[in-house]
Protein backbone atom coordinates (compact mmCIF):
# COMPACT_ATOMS: atom_id res chain seq x y z
CA UNK A 1 0.00 0.00 0.00
CA UNK A 2 1.21 3.54 -0.96
CA UNK A 3 2.51 5.55 1.52
CA UNK A 4 -0.02 8.72 3.02
CA UNK A 5 1.14 12.02 3.93
CA UNK A 6 -1.00 13.99 6.82
CA UNK A 7 -1.25 17.01 7.43
CA UNK A 8 -2.86 18.63 10.89
CA UNK A 9 -4.73 21.73 11.12
CA UNK A 10 -4.49 22.89 14.57
CA UNK A 11 -1.67 22.39 17.34
CA UNK A 12 -2.83 22.90 20.23
CA UNK A 13 -3.67 19.59 22.99
CA UNK A 14 -4.74 17.29 19.90
CA UNK A 15 -3.04 18.20 17.22
CA UNK A 16 0.32 18.26 18.76
CA UNK A 17 -0.36 14.54 20.85
CA UNK A 18 -1.82 13.11 17.48
CA UNK A 19 1.89 15.09 15.72
CA UNK A 20 4.34 13.45 18.06
CA UNK A 21 2.64 10.05 18.24
CA UNK A 22 3.03 9.95 14.17
CA UNK A 23 6.48 11.35 14.78
CA UNK A 24 7.23 8.61 17.30
CA UNK A 25 9.84 5.75 15.64
CA UNK A 26 8.77 2.17 15.84
CA UNK A 27 12.19 1.93 17.91
CA UNK A 28 11.88 4.73 20.03
CA UNK A 29 11.67 3.23 23.58
CA UNK A 30 9.71 6.21 25.54
CA UNK A 31 7.25 6.26 22.97
CA UNK A 32 3.68 5.26 23.49
CA UNK A 33 2.65 5.03 20.16
CA UNK A 34 5.82 4.12 17.59
CA UNK A 35 3.94 5.79 14.56
CA UNK A 36 1.85 3.84 12.03
CA UNK A 37 3.29 2.15 8.66
CA UNK A 38 2.03 4.01 6.00
CA UNK A 39 1.00 6.92 7.33
CA UNK A 40 3.71 9.98 7.28
CA UNK A 41 3.41 13.42 8.98
CA UNK A 42 4.26 16.10 6.34
CA UNK A 43 2.60 19.64 8.03
CA UNK A 44 0.61 21.51 10.57
CA UNK A 45 -1.17 24.45 11.16
CA UNK A 46 -1.11 26.98 13.95
CA UNK A 47 -2.01 30.31 14.50
CA UNK A 48 1.53 31.02 16.22
CA UNK A 49 4.44 29.53 13.71
CA UNK A 50 7.08 30.37 16.27
CA UNK A 51 4.90 28.65 19.21
CA UNK A 52 4.05 25.53 17.20
CA UNK A 53 8.14 25.50 15.87
CA UNK A 54 9.25 25.52 19.95
CA UNK A 55 6.62 23.03 20.84
CA UNK A 56 8.27 20.00 18.34
CA UNK A 57 11.21 20.12 20.36
CA UNK A 58 12.43 16.65 20.87
CA UNK A 59 10.15 15.53 17.87
CA UNK A 60 12.82 13.39 15.58
CA UNK A 61 11.00 14.82 12.23
CA UNK A 62 9.49 17.61 12.79
CA UNK A 63 6.89 18.75 10.17
CA UNK A 64 6.44 22.38 8.09
CA UNK A 65 4.54 24.64 9.53
CA UNK A 66 1.78 26.75 7.19
CA UNK A 67 -1.52 27.48 6.78
CA UNK A 68 -4.70 25.61 7.45
CA UNK A 69 -5.62 26.27 3.60
CA UNK A 70 -2.14 25.11 2.49
CA UNK A 71 -2.11 21.32 4.00
CA UNK A 72 -4.48 20.53 1.31
CA UNK A 73 -1.44 21.48 -1.39
CA UNK A 74 0.87 19.15 0.91
CA UNK A 75 -0.91 16.29 2.26
CA UNK A 76 -3.05 13.57 1.76
CA UNK A 77 -5.01 13.49 4.51
CA UNK A 78 -6.02 16.53 6.22
CA UNK A 79 -6.82 16.46 10.03
CA UNK A 80 -8.73 19.14 11.75
CA UNK A 81 -8.44 19.92 14.62
CA UNK A 82 -8.40 23.65 14.55
CA UNK A 83 -11.06 26.30 16.78
CA UNK A 84 -14.54 25.85 15.10
CA UNK A 85 -14.50 29.52 14.55
CA UNK A 86 -11.84 28.89 11.43
CA UNK A 87 -13.07 25.13 10.06
CA UNK A 88 -13.97 26.76 6.73
CA UNK A 89 -10.58 27.45 6.27
CA UNK A 90 -9.25 23.52 6.22
CA UNK A 91 -12.51 21.75 5.29
CA UNK A 92 -13.21 23.77 2.04
CA UNK A 93 -9.36 23.58 0.82
CA UNK A 94 -8.88 20.05 1.72
CA UNK A 95 -12.31 18.94 0.22
CA UNK A 96 -11.63 20.79 -3.10
CA UNK A 97 -8.43 19.18 -3.15
CA UNK A 98 -10.11 15.82 -3.18
CA UNK A 99 -7.94 15.05 -0.05
CA UNK A 100 -9.51 12.63 2.73
CA UNK A 101 -10.58 15.04 5.29
CA UNK A 102 -11.21 14.47 8.70
CA UNK A 103 -13.03 16.61 10.80
CA UNK A 104 -13.16 16.95 15.08
CA UNK A 105 -15.22 19.85 14.90
CA UNK A 106 -18.12 18.09 14.23
CA UNK A 107 -20.55 20.33 15.08
CA UNK A 108 -19.37 22.48 12.75
CA UNK A 109 -19.36 20.23 10.10
CA UNK A 110 -23.36 20.06 10.53
CA UNK A 111 -23.10 23.92 9.49
CA UNK A 112 -21.35 23.15 6.46
CA UNK A 113 -22.90 19.86 4.85
CA UNK A 114 -22.69 21.18 1.77
CA UNK A 115 -19.45 19.95 2.11
CA UNK A 116 -20.69 16.81 1.80
CA UNK A 117 -22.03 17.24 -1.89
CA UNK A 118 -18.91 18.65 -2.82
CA UNK A 119 -16.91 15.83 -2.03
CA UNK A 120 -19.21 14.14 -4.32
CA UNK A 121 -17.78 15.97 -7.28
CA UNK A 122 -14.15 16.37 -6.29
CA UNK A 123 -13.98 12.80 -4.96
CA UNK A 124 -13.07 13.90 -1.58
CA UNK A 125 -14.10 11.92 1.78
CA UNK A 126 -14.71 12.89 4.83
CA UNK A 127 -14.45 10.65 7.75
CA UNK A 128 -15.58 11.64 11.08
CA UNK A 129 -13.73 9.69 13.78
CA UNK A 130 -15.50 8.50 17.20
CA UNK A 131 -13.52 11.16 18.94
CA UNK A 132 -14.42 10.85 22.81
CA UNK A 133 -17.31 9.08 22.46
CA UNK A 134 -18.46 4.77 22.13
CA UNK A 135 -20.88 2.93 19.81
CA UNK A 136 -20.69 4.31 16.71
CA UNK A 137 -20.38 1.10 15.33
CA UNK A 138 -23.85 0.21 17.02
CA UNK A 139 -25.90 3.12 15.86
CA UNK A 140 -24.81 3.19 12.32
CA UNK A 141 -25.98 -0.74 12.31
CA UNK A 142 -28.79 0.47 13.79
CA UNK A 143 -29.30 3.44 11.39
CA UNK A 144 -29.41 0.68 8.40
CA UNK A 145 -33.11 -0.07 9.60
CA UNK A 146 -35.86 2.39 11.68
CA UNK A 147 -34.47 4.10 14.65
CA UNK A 148 -36.99 5.38 16.78
CA UNK A 149 -34.40 7.33 19.10
CA UNK A 150 -30.93 8.30 20.22
CA UNK A 151 -30.76 10.62 23.14
CA UNK A 152 -26.89 11.24 25.17
CA UNK A 153 -26.64 12.75 28.59
CA UNK A 154 -23.45 14.72 29.08
CA UNK A 155 -22.24 15.48 32.24
CA UNK A 156 -18.96 17.16 32.47
CA UNK A 157 -16.65 18.96 35.24
CA UNK A 158 -17.94 22.81 35.73
CA UNK A 159 -14.75 24.02 34.20
CA UNK A 160 -14.58 22.02 30.75
CA UNK A 161 -17.83 24.02 29.97
CA UNK A 162 -16.89 27.65 31.34
CA UNK A 163 -17.15 30.28 28.47
CA UNK A 164 -19.21 28.01 26.36
CA UNK A 165 -21.29 30.69 23.71
CA UNK A 166 -24.68 29.13 25.45
CA UNK A 167 -23.50 29.86 29.28
CA UNK A 168 -22.15 33.26 28.09
CA UNK A 169 -25.58 34.32 26.44
CA UNK A 170 -27.80 33.14 28.34
CA UNK A 171 -25.66 34.29 31.74
CA UNK A 172 -25.52 31.03 33.24
CA UNK A 173 -23.11 30.67 36.03
CA UNK A 174 -21.44 27.46 36.62
CA UNK A 175 -18.88 27.98 39.31
CA UNK A 176 -19.11 26.90 42.83
CA UNK A 177 -21.58 24.62 42.14
CA UNK A 178 -22.28 22.24 44.65
CA UNK A 179 -24.84 19.78 42.89
CA UNK A 180 -25.31 19.24 38.83
CA UNK A 181 -26.87 21.80 37.48
CA UNK A 182 -28.69 20.94 33.66
CA UNK A 183 -27.41 23.63 31.46
CA UNK A 184 -29.15 22.63 28.15
CA UNK A 185 -31.46 20.43 26.65
CA UNK A 186 -32.28 20.34 22.99
CA UNK A 187 -31.22 18.69 19.95
CA UNK A 188 -27.70 18.02 18.62
CA UNK A 189 -27.79 20.86 16.01
CA UNK A 190 -28.42 23.65 18.73
CA UNK A 191 -26.39 21.87 21.10
CA UNK A 192 -23.51 22.04 18.46
CA UNK A 193 -24.00 26.18 18.26
CA UNK A 194 -24.41 25.90 21.96
CA UNK A 195 -21.16 24.69 22.59
CA UNK A 196 -18.70 24.61 19.72
CA UNK A 197 -15.99 23.45 21.31
CA UNK A 198 -17.72 20.80 24.12
CA UNK A 199 -20.06 18.41 22.73
CA UNK A 200 -18.76 17.82 18.93
CA UNK A 201 -19.79 13.90 20.16
CA UNK A 202 -23.17 14.63 20.26
CA UNK A 203 -22.84 16.18 16.36
CA UNK A 204 -20.79 12.41 15.35
CA UNK A 205 -23.38 10.72 17.05
CA UNK A 206 -26.44 12.40 15.25
CA UNK A 207 -24.62 11.89 11.60
CA UNK A 208 -24.00 8.16 12.84
CA UNK A 209 -27.81 8.40 13.42
CA UNK A 210 -31.13 9.64 12.81
CA UNK A 211 -29.52 12.79 12.24
CA UNK A 212 -28.94 16.58 14.01
CA UNK A 213 -32.84 17.37 14.73
CA UNK A 214 -34.04 13.88 15.95
CA UNK A 215 -31.13 13.36 18.12
CA UNK A 216 -31.41 14.82 21.60
CA UNK A 217 -29.21 16.01 24.21
CA UNK A 218 -28.75 16.89 27.56
CA UNK A 219 -25.77 18.87 29.28
CA UNK A 220 -24.87 19.07 32.79
CA UNK A 221 -22.12 20.98 35.10
CA UNK A 222 -21.33 18.02 37.33
CA UNK A 223 -19.03 19.32 40.24
CA UNK A 224 -19.48 15.50 41.20
CA UNK A 225 -17.47 14.38 38.08
CA UNK A 226 -13.96 14.32 37.61
CA UNK A 227 -14.31 12.75 33.80
CA UNK A 228 -16.09 13.83 30.75
CA UNK A 229 -19.27 11.78 31.14
CA UNK A 230 -21.81 10.15 27.61
CA UNK A 231 -24.71 8.56 28.38
CA UNK A 232 -26.11 7.19 24.69
CA UNK A 233 -29.52 5.85 24.71
CA UNK A 234 -30.54 4.26 21.27
CA UNK A 235 -33.61 2.52 20.24
CA UNK A 236 -34.31 0.84 17.20
CA UNK A 237 -36.08 -1.87 15.29
CA UNK A 238 -33.37 -4.09 15.47
CA UNK A 239 -31.77 -3.09 18.48
CA UNK A 240 -32.24 -1.18 21.92
CA UNK A 241 -29.25 -0.39 23.86
CA UNK A 242 -27.29 2.19 26.82
CA UNK A 243 -23.67 2.90 26.67
CA UNK A 244 -21.73 5.11 29.04
CA UNK A 245 -18.33 6.48 28.55
CA UNK A 246 -16.04 8.14 31.41
CA UNK A 247 -13.68 10.19 29.66
CA UNK A 248 -10.59 11.45 31.38
CA UNK A 249 -9.96 15.09 30.50
CA UNK A 250 -6.81 16.51 28.69
CA UNK A 251 -4.61 18.73 31.56
CA UNK A 252 -3.87 20.78 28.58
CA UNK A 253 -7.64 22.02 27.51
CA UNK A 254 -10.37 20.22 29.69
CA UNK A 255 -13.34 20.87 26.98
CA UNK A 256 -11.82 17.80 25.25
CA UNK A 257 -10.75 14.31 26.68
CA UNK A 258 -7.44 12.24 25.95
CA UNK A 259 -9.46 9.42 24.22
CA UNK A 260 -9.90 11.91 21.13
CA UNK A 261 -6.12 12.02 19.66
CA UNK A 262 -6.29 8.03 20.25
CA UNK A 263 -9.45 7.92 18.30
CA UNK A 264 -8.13 10.11 15.26
CA UNK A 265 -4.50 7.80 15.43
CA UNK A 266 -6.88 4.56 15.52
CA UNK A 267 -8.92 6.19 12.22
CA UNK A 268 -5.63 6.99 10.64
CA UNK A 269 -4.47 3.51 11.13
CA UNK A 270 -7.80 1.97 9.64
CA UNK A 271 -7.33 3.71 6.59
CA UNK A 272 -3.62 1.54 5.97
CA UNK A 273 -4.10 -1.75 7.76
CA UNK A 274 -4.34 -4.95 6.18
CA UNK A 275 -7.10 -5.53 8.92
CA UNK A 276 -9.53 -3.26 10.20
CA UNK A 277 -11.93 -4.27 12.83
CA UNK A 278 -15.33 -2.45 13.17
CA UNK A 279 -18.08 -1.18 10.69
Amino acid sequence: MAELTVGIGGFGAIGASVARALDAGPLDKGAVHGGIPGIRLVAVSARDHDGARARMAGMAKPPSVVGLAELASLADIVVECAPAAVFGDVATAAVEAGRIFIPLSCGALLQNMELVARAKVTGARIIVPTGALLGLDAVRAAAEGVIHSVHMVTRKPPKGLAGAPHLVENDINVENLSAPKLVFEGTARDAAKAFPANVNVAAALSLAGNGPDSTTIEIWADPTVTRNTHTIKVDSDATRFEMTIEGIPSPDNPATGLLTPLSVLATLRGLVSTLKVGT
